[in-house]
């Protein structure tokens, strides 16, 4: 059984415990089964709030929105603050105490699954407990949309839904995850700014590494640092994500869509479009519009 806090829950916070029979559901039902919430809640300014596990037996995610904790994982201590996203696996012993000065404010969610490791490594948690994501309203949307749950009275169609919106509020994290400086996001908005408005061009790694005044192995090397992929690839994934647009707009032939994305051979860029999407123009728009 989840292990929550006994925290003294006051009424403008919340704490939603999965019954032990929905979550023998959730575990073996088809949809939920790889992934699965057990509690979750929400807390504000949760003065005197402390919680010690020494045998962890789920997954426990907590993004604080304001305030201050002292947390320790396995020996090692930590200061939580507005901002941090912190993971405590399965496995890992720990405990955590509100700033009795400045308590934090939070949401939470308790969950398991074989899936749940995977996920772990996708959110970025391999090598820290903490990320710090600052503000983010899409992720609070996401926490939102768990609590409520709480209105369906334990319903199973409910219940199935939360589990869903749970493995939609992990998937999100690595997009809500920006932990490069203000300079490096300057850097980038207007690397990709760049891109959007020269998508009718053929640029090179040569003009984009002097926007960012590096040499082309520095830029390219940061970029694929910063985002996971090469700053070549995105641009043509924005041109493909264009040509999508204008193929499900208009009925301009290919070989004009080609000519407004700075593709003279449509052929060759009929290729990288396939290469990008899995199927060539042709039988993209005929999909699109069937």
């Amino acid at each position: 059984m989840t292990q929550t806090s006994q925290w003294p829950v006051p009424a403008d916070s919340i704490r939603y415990v999965v019954p032990a029979p929905i979550i023998r559901l959730l575990s073996t039902y088809p949809l939920t089964r790889d992934l699965y919430p057990l509690a979750f809640g929400h807390y504000r300014r949760a003065t005197g709030h402390h919680m010690h596990r020494e045998h962890h037996q789920d997954n426990l995610l907590i993004y604080c929105t304001e305030g201050k904790a002292f947390l320790n994982v396995e020996g090692e201590p930590y200061t939580v603050e507005a901002g941090d996203l912190l993971l405590l696996p399965a496995g890992a012993s720990h405990r955590y105490t509100a700033d009795p000065d400045n308590p934090w404010t939070i949401h939470w969610v308790h969950y398991t699954g074989p899936l749940a490791e995977d996920f772990r490594h996708y959110m970025g948690f391999d090598d820290t407990r903490i990320r710090h994501l600052g503000r983010q309203p899409r992720l609070l949307v996401d926490f939102n949309g768990l609590l409520s749950v709480r209105q369906t009275g334990f319903r199973t169609r409910g219940l199935i839904h939360a589990a869903n919106r749970l493995r939609q509020l992990l998937a999100a994290v690595p997009l809500n995850a920006d932990e490069t400086s203000h300079e490096r996001k300057a850097e980038l908005d207007t690397i990709h700014n760049y891109m959007r408005e020269h998508l009718d061009e053929r640029v090179s790694l040569e003009q984009l590494a002097d926007l960012a005044g590096l040499s082309p192995a520095h830029f390219a090397t940061r970029y694929r640092e910063q985002t996971g992929t090469s700053p070549i690839q995105h641009f043509l994934h924005l041109k493909v994500e264009r040509a999508c647009q204008m193929l499900d707009t208009t009925s301009l032939s290919f070989a004009d869509i080609s000519r407004r994305l700075g593709y003279d051979d449509s052929y060759y860029f009929s290729r990288l479009f396939k290469k990008v999407m899995g199927q060539s123009p042709r039988d993209y728009r005929h999909t699109s519009r069937h």
